[in-house]
């Protein structure tokens, strides 16, 4: 015979979890309301990915899909994206997850001048730190500048887990944090990015963060990558 006494609390542990689905489903992809008042804007709501088109196309590829509110690129194939719109001075705030010995990117400033998103776009890294084959130099782990600032080791996580980014352009002064570190603090253009640039790969590369505004992008490397809570806030 069932004890009614255990199927009681059982009972209503199961109420309460299911009670607390829509609201817990409902924190990713969504505005708060303190957001709302200072003028975020969604780049990704979790139910399409209109804001988003292929480099060079007006299209976008199959191979970047919608999988329960989360934007995934699932296999090789599908391409770089970037914005539909273009922007100067902001604040974008995003997670990432990449995949294992994966690697990805975020870029800022991108054109479509040069022959790939990164000719003209400077690139935050996504990358399995302990796995993939490019991580022996610093300034290529996640977090970083990539080629150009190395982030600390303190803003790494392991591949599978959530990362989040922060991401301040207002004037070209560039501003990141991965998991509530800063990784980078500098100004595109000043002295110190020259130096830096003269002893990156792209010290010889003509057009490189040469602009002021441009496309936000994500990189197709080859591998699956995950993003979702993709926001925007527009400065003046």
């Amino acid at each position: 015979m069932i004890n009614p006494s255990r199927v009681i609390p059982v009972i209503g542990f199961v109420i309460l979890w299911i009670a607390s689905l829509p609201y817990s489903m409902a924190m990713d992809n969504v505005l708060s309301p303190s957001e709302k008042e200072q003028g975020w804007q969604l780049l990704f709501n979790g139910k399409d990915m209109s804001n988003w088109r292929n480099f060079k196309n007006q299209d976008l590829n199959e191979n970047w899909v919608l999988k329960n509110g989360i934007m995934h690129l699932n296999q090789a194939g599908g391409g770089d994206i970037i914005t539909k719109k273009i922007y100067e001075n902001f604040i974008l705030k995003l997670e990432w997850k990449i995949s294992e010995a994966g690697n990805s990117g975020i870029f800022i400033m991108a054109n479509e001048l040069g022959n790939y998103i990164y000719s003209s776009a400077p690139e935050i890294q996504i990358l399995d730190n302990e796995r993939h084959s490019d991580n022996k130099i610093a300034s290529h782990l996640s977090g970083s500048i990539f080629d150009i600032i190395a982030s600390p080791e303190t803003s790494h996580k392991l591949a599978g887990e959530w990362n989040k980014v922060k991401i301040y352009l207002h004037n070209r002064h560039l501003k990141v944090w991965q998991n509530g570190v800063q990784t980078a603090d500098i100004v595109i253009g000043s002295d110190k990015w020259n130096k830096l640039i003269k002893q990156s790969k792209f010290k010889d590369w003509q057009g490189f963060a040469e602009t002021s505004i441009g496309h936000i992008g994500f990189q197709d490397h080859g591998d699956p990558v995950s993003f979702k809570n993709i926001k925007i806030l527009v400065l003046e």
